[in-house]
């Protein structure tokens, strides 16, 4: 039997009734959990802005379970290059893997930023952004991988981009400095691996060194939606890469794809490495699994109207809610790939996507309304696992 780790992607979300302080207390709870069930890396993904997803920064939520666990791999999917500098990246990095050595995983994921004042507006520059982490294209009709894996009809974002000018801009107002924009994504790569290594040199032709930071043990992925720049950047550079099945699912064979053409042997890894996350609600039966992830569209759906991530709906609030053609059509290519059963039928649809994607690790994102849902959600399929004899 093959074996394939399986990991925690961490939003931190905050469910509806809850406090802050009471979804990071549940985050180093289910850190420690985690760990104790046998997953291998615990995760943390950026967001901004959404009053249901606290996860504001990695490097921050690192820090909060650190101490709280001992060995399992901690790290970000991903740090948002987007309004981030490398040197700050790096040193950040550089002080956990102080703190926790040899436990880090540093993934790098584009976001939104400003463009040079020659690029256009900045509503221009996010639906550049979207395009470009779509490698150009769309999926304008539902498709499945040879083994069955469904590949839904990709939701078209540019116009909901296009129209949002204001809140676009003002998010980049407010997380970059006053005329400061973003550098080219492959630069960003390439300067954080040089102050990694210690052979930065400025335009200038200064030597920089990172303290602390330089010489870190971290390992260093790539985030992916599709078959853009982060695929090939990954490949290019023979670094680790991840796809999002969990976010972007009509894409992911695309990711993996390009990736796996582009990839170069490294002195880091000598054949390609991928890791591919999935949306996961797994319960005793199918039938209370279903439940538990009932709040799961609404969720979704604030985040793609606009509003953001709202904080996660209860089932019994999410049975009352009216759902109208266009909302349920702005939702569905994520209801339909998320794994939602008992730890059999998840299990099953986990081996399937790791089948079609031919991936070496997994990462599972689970939320649900009360905290000892998710807990169980996450301990019945690491049970269901090792029982594989994938672990």
């Amino acid at each position: 039997m093959s074996t394939t780790p399986l990991s925690v992607l961490d939003l931190i979300p905050r469910s509806s009734g809850t406090t802050t302080g009471e979804a990071v207390r549940n985050l180093i709870d289910l850190a420690r959990r985690a760990e104790t069930a046998g997953y291998h890396r615990y995760w943390f993904a950026e967001h901004h802005l959404n009053p249901g997803v606290l996860g504001v920064s990695p490097a921050v939520s690192i820090a909060l379970v650190g101490a709280a666990t001992a060995t399992i791999r901690l790290g970000s999917a991903g740090v948002q290059l987007g309004h981030r500098q490398p040197l700050a990246t790096v040193e950040e990095f550089g002080l956990l893997d102080a703190a926790y050595p040899g436990r880090l995983d540093l993934g790098l994921g584009r976001s939104i930023g400003r463009q040079k004042p020659d690029d256009g507006p900045a509503v221009t520059a996010a639906v550049s952004a979207y395009t470009a982490q779509r490698g150009g294209g769309r999926h304008t009709a539902e498709q499945r991988a040879d083994n069955g894996l469904l590949l839904p009809r990709q939701y078209d974002f540019t116009a909901r981009l296009t129209t949002a000018g204001g809140k676009v801009a003002a998010f980049l107002d407010l997380l970059q400095q006053p005329g400061a924009y973003t550098p080219d994504y492959e630069s960003q790569i390439s300067d954080i691996l040089d102050f990694l290594a210690g052979t930065y040199v400025s335009p200038a032709g200064t030597p920089i060194h990172a303290y602390p930071g330089e010489g870190a043990p971290v390992q260093v992925w790539i985030l992916g939606a599709s078959g853009g720049s982060s695929a090939t950047v990954a490949g290019a550079r023979g670094l680790r890469f991840v796809a999002g099945y969990h976010h972007s699912p009509s894409t992911v064979l695309d990711a993996v794809q390009a990736y796996r053409k582009a990839f170069v042997p490294s002195e880091v890894l000598a054949a390609p490495h991928v890791a591919v996350s999935a949306d996961v609600v797994v319960a005793d039966s199918d039938e209370q699994a279903a439940v538990l992830a009932s709040g799961y569209g609404l969720w979704v759906r604030g985040i793609r109207s606009g509003v953001g991530a709202i904080p996660f709906p209860a089932p019994e609030d999410a049975a009352r809610h009216e759902w109208s053609d266009d909302d349920r059509e702005l939702v569905r290519d994520r209801i339909e790939t998320q794994l939602v059963g008992s730890p059999r039928t998840v299990a099953d649809r986990l081996e399937q996507l790791r089948d079609a994607t031919g991936a070496d690790e997994l990462a599972v994102t689970t939320i649900t309304h009360r905290h000892a849902d998710r807990v169980r959600s996450y301990e019945l399929l690491a049970e269901e696992w090792r029982r594989r004899g994938h672990w």
